[in-house]
């Protein structure tokens, strides 16, 4: 009977693709350009609501900041998904799937790989909104302190449970899903408490919500601006949320990527 040997994780073939993915990242500079603009768009456009709803509620005028540090976290979500996904669906574009894993590269490499890649790219997009918010609208995001750490780690995390579903139907459908790439994020806005606490949504959709680790970092948020107290319940439940489904998203990834091998997909990733 044949037996596989069980090989380790390589650190230096996982630092070997996040350098690839630098690379294509460093060579291109509309790619860098695209990953500030975004988020400095939505931070100058979200601040200058806020300061007219500032100017003319007494609620807001109590909140300010909120909403603003609201955009600002989710747009980490959001980068966090879509930085993983990109990475990867550049590998589709060149058709580069198969020529990678015909090298000792093992997909659990390329996930680690991908997280890395995901967290440089949001760092670059985020960081500079974050700072430009300060001169423009005198709010500086991290006066809120350690809580910002867990915020950004648990949207992060959770950004790429969804780039991994993401990349897993890439590998069963094709190119023909890349839409899934841009849209399929934005599906939870409305029930992820962003702008609004969660008592305002129906009680049948609050169930549904509560199932969503970023609506307990949304709430957690609020709490820390409106109270300055950091509910650990909120944080336990979202990254307990945060490891079930990263825990079905890789499963889901390995899963697609098994199949997409045996059907030979990885050669036709990009038709």
């Amino acid at each position: 009977m044949r037996t596989h040997r069980i090989s380790t994780i390589s650190r230096r073939r996982v630092l070997a693709m996040v350098r690839r993915y630098w690379y294509l990242l460093r060579g291109s500079w509309p790619r860098i350009v695209e990953l500030m603009y975004w988020p400095t768009i939505q931070m100058i456009m979200w601040g200058f609501i806020t300061m007219h709803l500032r100017d003319s509620s007494t609620w807001v005028a109590q909140a300010a900041g909120v909403l603003l540090t609201g955009v600002l976290l989710w747009d980490i979500l959001f980068r966090g998904q879509l930085g993983y996904t990109l990475s990867f669906l550049e590998e589709m574009y060149s058709r580069n799937l198969g020529q990678l894993f015909v090298s000792p590269l093992r997909p659990v490499e390329m996930v680690l790989a991908l997280m890395t890649t995901s967290l440089l790219r949001t760092l670059i997009g985020i960081v500079p909104a974050t700072l430009l918010a300060i001169p423009l609208f005198a709010w500086n995001v991290f006066s809120i302190g350690l809580p910002l750490v867990a915020f950004f780690s648990l949207l992060l995390v959770m950004g790429w449970a969804v780039g991994m579903f993401v990349t897993a139907l890439l590998l069963r459908v094709g190119l023909g899903g890349e839409s899934l790439a841009w849209f399929i994020v934005f599906l939870l806005i409305p029930v992820s408490a962003v702008y609004y606490p969660i008592d305002i949504l129906p009680s049948w959709l609050q169930a549904i919500a509560y199932a969503l680790p970023p609506v307990y970092v949304f709430e957690g948020m609020r709490a820390v601006l409106f109270n300055g107290a950091f509910r650990w319940d909120y944080f336990l439940a979202a990254t307990g949320l945060n490891i079930l489904y990263l825990c079905l998203g890789a499963a889901a990834f390995l899963w697609s990527f098994h199949s997409a091998r045996m059907r030979g997909l990885l050669l036709q990733g990009g038709e």
